[in-house]
């Protein structure tokens, strides 16, 4: 039920659009997915994303394992029903919480040992179980359980969580193949730290293993950003042409654009639900933080060129007004816009890709940026 398809390919870039395949519906690439950690996107429901037009939305293994717990899930036949969302999920793998939320997490070759964050009980999280959670959520696509590392991080530390996400890998892929029933697909993750060698033999390790897809972690971790870039800039064109390739946790619309010039498919990240709660509104011409005293009487939209129901609706200094007196109300609203921008932000970016303007687009989206800039200035 899975399969991915380049369609088309910017001449002046590696920028590329495609379509994914799954069996709850097809994915338009390049592709935002909402992050909805809980089994809920924070402040919005199912129906308000699918308004905003999210193709896919992505949950947390580590998470949904804690809580509700999958004999809760398992009731409703997987997390879709459960949370009434009828499109693709991905999950990750919970790697990356156990080792920034879990208390006196223990890595060893059968897997990682920790306390819970939420009561302190006792998990271990090995492959073979981080492939039985996710079938029980009943996902489109499900990630590999994978050594998180940090930045900074030693050439040995890198070395040694290459070693052991490569070896969990095979093992993922293993148990996957062994209950895999045709309906999702399991993507590997490449490692390796901010060394292009490291990263290298992660990702011709995990080719071997072959997968439906491969992403690539360890990104936006505190490195700075020309770095992230050079990483990803690296790694890319290491990875199969004619597979889905997922950059995980990044990050800003520049971020976005310049990740996509390389020739990433899929992206996810907490900024704009994050950002939407903390009053910063991303917009064409950058973001607005609303809690600014010049938008105390501003009566034009959060964006003008923005179509989405808060911008349709609400003026900048109702926005404002709710968020200075804290009124729940803001969090749904500005959610709604960030979704919405960043959406429909991938789409544009996508119809510029179709019609060989991607480069255009980009200098486009920089130059409007500037302007703003200087008007401000």
């Amino acid at each position: 039920m899975f399969s991915f398809e380049v369609i088309a390919n910017s001449s002046e870039s590696r920028a590329r659009a495609g379509v994914i395949r799954t069996a709850h519906g097809e994915i338009e690439t390049p592709i935002f997915m909402p992050v909805g950690t809980l089994g809920s996107v924070k402040s919005i429901s199912p129906e308000e994303l699918v308004e905003a037009g999210a193709q896919i939305i992505l949950g947390n293994t580590y998470h949904l394992y804690l809580r509700p717990g999958c004999d809760i899930i398992s009731r409703f036949d997987g997390l879709h029903r459960f949370m009434n969302w009828g499109k693709p999920i991905l999950t990750d793998s919970g790697g990356f919480q156990v080792f920034s939320l879990a208390k006196l997490a223990k890595i060893a070759d059968d897997g990682v040992t920790f306390q819970s964050h939420i009561d302190g009980s006792k998990h271990l999280l090995s492959p073979e179980k981080v492939m039985d959670i996710q079938a029980c959520l009943g996902t489109d696509i499900m990630m590999c359980l994978d050594q998180c590392i940090q930045y900074p991080a030693t050439r040995e530390q890198c070395r040694g969580a290459l070693t052991i996400t490569t070896q969990w890998a095979q093992r993922c892929k293993q148990a996957w193949q062994s209950s895999h029933n045709g309906h999702n697909a399991l993507f590997g993750i490449v490692q390796g730290g901010m060394f292009t060698d490291l990263r290298r033999q992660s990702a011709e390790a995990l080719m071997d293993v072959d997968f439906s897809g491969y992403a690539i972690g360890g990104l936006s971790v505190g490195e700075p950003v020309n770095i992230m870039l050079a990483m990803a800039d690296f790694t890319l064109p290491l990875l199969p042409q004619l597979k889905p390739r997922y950059i995980m946790g990044v990050g800003t619309p520049e971020n976005l654009m310049e990740l996509a010039a390389m020739g990433a498919d899929m992206f996810d990240c907490v900024l704009p639900t994050r950002n939407a709660r903390n009053g910063q509104l991303f917009t064409q011409r950058g973001t607005v933080n609303i809690s600014n005293a010049r938008y105390k009487d501003d009566t034009d939209p959060p964006d003008p060129d923005c179509g989405c129901y808060t911008c349709r609706s609400y003026s900048r200094a109702y926005l404002r007004h709710l968020y200075l007196a804290r009124e729940l109300l803001v969090y749904r609203l500005n959610t709604i816009h960030n979704i919405h921008y960043y959406i429909h932000f991938i789409k544009q970016m996508r119809a510029a890709i179709l019609a060989d303007e991607f480069d255009s687009f980009r200098r486009e989206f920089y130059n409007k940026r500037r302007r703003n800039h200087e008007r401000k200035s």
